[in-house]
């Protein structure tokens, strides 16, 4: 569990932190709870011999209890407010970030672009499911065979090609980004083809395009020798590709 799961805190809860309590989150848990469970979804506190409370999360062929002394714990170490206010919104938060289950994928997942190692030096083909404000991604159950996964896969790719963004053209390079969701700018690249008729489209001709992918940000496209001066100019990391090669990417 980290710090980014619970989202942020003040400058005050970071320099005094307040211990979390299971008590003080076992009675957010009942208020908040009740409003965020779902048809599908089973959100629950149970009283564990060995653990005591446990708060059950149950989706689909997902199933996870975690203690709420472990959670208080890990609550208090990303310095989160002991405030009634502060662990309803941080409870929230780690429930909105719970694994994907695998027909949420098949109904609803588009494939994006990301990186596939640590080392961020390539990117593959990832399903991520939208869920409030943020893009989960996918990781197949093992109840998933590789007949589903392929057909969960090719669905997705199939939603990336509508899915809407701005395309924005300065100078030499265009640029194609998600108004809402900066990850899913990527899923453009899902048919390339139609991005560069877009691109045509606003006035631009590219000799031989590449595309400077960033992943969790805008898509650069421009001619090979402007491309690879964005690719050593930007300050994130990226990977910079020919056009042919986009047919080429994997699955992470």
């Amino acid at each position: 569990m980290t710090a980014g799961r619970f989202g942020g805190a003040g400058l005050l809860q970071r320099l005094r932190p307040v211990p979390v309590t299971a008590a003080d989150l076992r009675r957010v848990a009942d208020r908040v709870l009740p409003a965020l469970a779902t048809e599908g979804l089973v959100l629950g506190v149970t009283d564990d011999r060995a653990d005591g409370p446990v708060l059950v999360v149950e989706e689909g062929e997902r199933r996870a209890r975690t203690p709420l002394r472990d959670l208080a714990e890990d609550m208090t170490d990303a310095r989160v407010g002991a405030t009634p206010e502060a662990l309803a919104a941080a409870l929230t938060a780690w429930v909105q970030a719970r694994p994907v289950p695998d027909a949420a994928a098949a109904a609803t997942g588009i494939a994006v672009l990301d990186w596939t190692d640590r080392s961020q030096s390539a990117v593959g083909w990832r399903i991520v499911v939208r869920r409030g404000p943020a893009a989960l991604p996918w990781r197949p159950s093992a109840a998933a065979d590789g007949r589903a996964v392929h057909a969960v896969r090719t669905a997705a790719l199939g939603r990336a090609e509508s899915v809407a963004g701005e395309l924005r053209v300065e100078g030499p390079v265009a640029l194609w980004s998600h108004p809402e969701l900066p990850l899913l700018a990527s899923a453009v690249l899902a048919s390339p083809e139609r991005l560069l008729a877009r691109i045509a489209a606003a006035g631009l001709r590219m000799a031989d395009p590449h595309v400077v992918v960033t992943p969790r940000s805008a898509v650069a496209c421009a001619d090979a020798g402007v491309a690879a001066r964005l690719a050593g100019e930007t300050g994130e990391a990226c990977l910079r590709l020919p056009w042919r090669q986009l047919s080429q990417l994997r699955w992470t």
